[in-house]
């Protein structure tokens, strides 16, 4: 074994945990769960069979990462934010069969006590508040808060908000990385160094 695990964590046999990464306390995987390499599952999270979740990245405490939810690389999911997997629940109903895929896309911050309901993409780089409900896809680099979620700005690569209008066309540099990011229309985009 490669990887950290407290004696209290369960990791169920057939599960795939990358060399370096570290599952505290009360943890419990699946043993369909594909986790990359320097991860961390804070106390009490909980990963299910279809769910993947690459490397870098941070699930911090009280955090159940259901079925179909794949999170690409270097995800922050704050302190007891939510995922779901059905979109209508009833305990009533088998409603297994309707699970809808949620992808979080590349170095993308969901904050604490924040909801992000099934079928959503969240773009590469996307900062969602505290306390958001996340019920459409968002943007890259978009920052959003509030119930339900609405974009009120964007935000770099390094986790700053961007001095940008929510659409047209403008630049903005990082002032911590010296990054460019270039708006046009609603979308907007690193641009590479030249040279």
């Amino acid at each position: 074994m490669d990887y950290y695990q407290h004696p209290s964590a369960i990791v169920d046999e057939g599960a795939r945990i990358g060399a370096g990464s570290r599952v505290w306390h009360f943890v419990h995987v699946s043993g369909g769960a594909r986790i990359g390499k320097d991860v961390s599952l804070g106390q009490n999270v909980f990963v299910g069979n279809k769910v993947v979740i690459g490397d870098r990245c941070k699930i911090q405490n009280n955090v159940s990462v259901y079925d179909n939810v794949t999170l690409e690389e270097g995800v922050f999911c704050g302190p007891s934010m939510v995922f779901t997997n059905v979109y209508n629940p009833r305990s009533l109903i088998d409603r297994k069969a309707e699970y809808r895929d949620t992808l979080v896309g590349r170095g993308a911050t969901l904050g604490a006590n924040c909801t992000v309901i099934c079928g959503v993409t969240v773009g590469e780089f996307a900062f969602v508040g505290a306390g958001a409900v996340v019920n459409r896809d968002v943007p890259a680099y978009a920052l959003m808060v509030g119930v339900p979620a609405q974009q009120i700005g964007w935000m770099s690569e390094f986790g700053e908000r961007l001095d940008l209008p929510l659409e047209g066309h403008a630049e903005d540099v990082c002032v911590h990385t010296g990054a460019r990011y270039v708006l046009s229309g609603r979308k907007l985009h690193r641009q590479e160094a030249e040279g």
